[in-house]
């Protein structure tokens, strides 16, 4: 999370306890949350959850946010991450799958952490007290790239061309794997790789050579 973020959601989160709560129900609340209060209340309440705030933890402000269910859209702010990515430092791949292939989406998801990547797939990565839809829509407009895995079936399903059309608007590096059907639609034209008779962990090496090669995804590509 970017400091002015950060600053952004604090502030956000001192306004909605300034007009909540009393000064001892601020106090109460933010101890409820793990977090120290100095109890030094002064004139402002907003001033005081501000400076109180202040250092916390990048995932203890998140976690603030979504119980007082603040609209961060309406703050112009960026899409919070999912749960999975909340701080993560890793590389942001989301994977987009059918249902019945998630076994082979959670395989190479596991052949990629060595270099460093977070594979997201969704029916195995999502917690089970999140929203769906939420998260989803969260991993959608935090990835860093996108990983179509082209099995019989994918062109037919909604969720799935509903995922590739918005990695297509956000512009992010796109890899298709086929895995028995080709790419249709607008990432058609993107050269797909073929699985072959590879193994897991022989895709994954490609998949991390295509991403600390294309401009789109070297900087943030480590090994």
């Amino acid at each position: 999370m970017r400091p002015s973020h950060k600053l952004h959601l604090i502030s956000a989160i001192a306004a909605e306890l300034q007009q909540r709560y009393s000064f001892n129900d601020i106090d109460a609340y933010l101890q409820e949350c793990g977090i120290e209060t100095p109890h030094q209340f002064g004139d402002s309440k907003a001033a005081y959850v501000k400076h109180t705030l202040y250092g916390i933890d990048n995932s203890v402000v998140t976690r603030i946010i979504e119980d007082l269910e603040i609209n961060v859209a309406g703050l112009n702010l960026p899409t919070p991450p999912p749960k999975n990515w909340i701080d993560s430092r890793t590389f942001r791949l989301f994977i987009s799958h059918l249902a019945l292939e998630k076994d082979k989406a959670t395989r190479l998801r596991g052949t990629l952490a060595p270099y460093h990547i977070s594979a997201l797939v969704a029916h195995q990565d999502i917690y089970p007290t999140a929203q769906w839809q939420v998260e989803i829509e969260r991993a959608l407009s935090t990835m860093e790239a996108f990983l179509a895995i082209h099995t019989k079936g994918f062109s037919a399903s909604m969720w799935a061309q509903q995922e590739v059309g918005f990695a297509v608007a956000r512009r992010v590096k796109i890899i298709s794997l086929k895995m028995g059907e080709d790419p249709t639609g607008f990432i058609s034209k993107h050269q797909a790789l073929s699985r072959l008779n590879r193994t897991a962990e022989e895709i994954a090496k490609e998949v991390n050579t295509i991403l600390l090669s294309d401009e789109l995804t070297s900087r943030r590509s480590t090994i």
